[in-house]
């Protein structure tokens, strides 16, 4: 199992986020997490990746509890995390921006990593130099997801990686995601665009005010007539 999360609780203060969530990722897959703003799916991967922490159950990542772990340690471990809103270095380079990235790798790594991160969006490649902050939408969300591949990563948590694009854009970073995981890459996806993610997807939660109401397989959310007129437009 590459990902258990079972019967955790958060807290922001007395709101209580997060009620009694449990849910796997196996290896291979990739896991939709889809529900309304405020539904409670970036809370999820805050807690899964050490930035909050449950009152209740366990996480366990590779079958090792990782329930009080920090965000470091779970970079070494192969979890990545790409938040909502890039959360870029703005002021960096994007050399610079995927260095960082690199942070847990041995440094006679870091070369060939980049290398691979270049291949992959060749853009990157042709803004190397560039001032990160003066990226376009669309190559900010591809330097988040390239930093994240730095750390050769086996679990990737993609948090709303659509949004702010245009649909041309939003379709080439669904792209990415497929190709991500055909390369080997195990994904854990939140994202608004409901349709897009379960199109992606081998399986789907559905959260409500921070519960899980409903899982399946993803063909068969995209045909459930409850999920079709509360996220997917009729």
């Amino acid at each position: 199992m590459m990902l258990e999360v079972n019967n955790i609780n958060v807290f922001y203060g007395a709101i209580h986020a997060i009620r009694e969530i449990s849910f796997q990722v196996e290896e291979g897959e990739i896991v939709t997490l889809i529900g309304a703003n405020g539904a409670g799916k970036s809370t999820i991967l805050k807690t899964v990746s050490g930035l909050l922490h449950s009152k209740t159950g366990h996480i366990k990542f590779l079958d090792t509890d990782i329930s009080s772990a920090n965000a470091y340690s779970l970079t070494r471990m192969g979890l990545s995390h790409v938040p909502e809103g890039r959360r870029i270095f703005q002021e960096l380079s994007v050399e610079e921006n995927l260095e960082m990235g690199a942070y847990t790798r041995p440094k006679g790594e870091i070369r060939d990593s980049m290398a691979d991160v270049f291949d992959r969006f060749p853009r990157l490649k042709e803004r190397r130099r560039q001032v990160a902050g003066t990226l376009s939408g669309g190559e900010q969300q591809m330097l988040a997801i390239g930093r994240a591949l730095m750390s050769h990563p086996k679990l990737v948590m993609l948090d709303e990686p659509s949004m702010g694009l245009a649909p041309l854009l939003v379709e080439q970073i669904f792209d990415i995601i497929r190709e991500l995981n055909q390369a080997g890459v195990t994904i854990l996806l939140v994202e608004q665009n409901a349709r897009m993610a379960l199109q992606v997807a081998n399986r789907g939660y559905v959260l409500e005010t921070g519960r899980i109401i409903l899982s399946d397989e993803a063909d068969r959310l995209l045909t459930n007539d409850s999920v079709k007129k509360a996220y997917l437009g009729g």
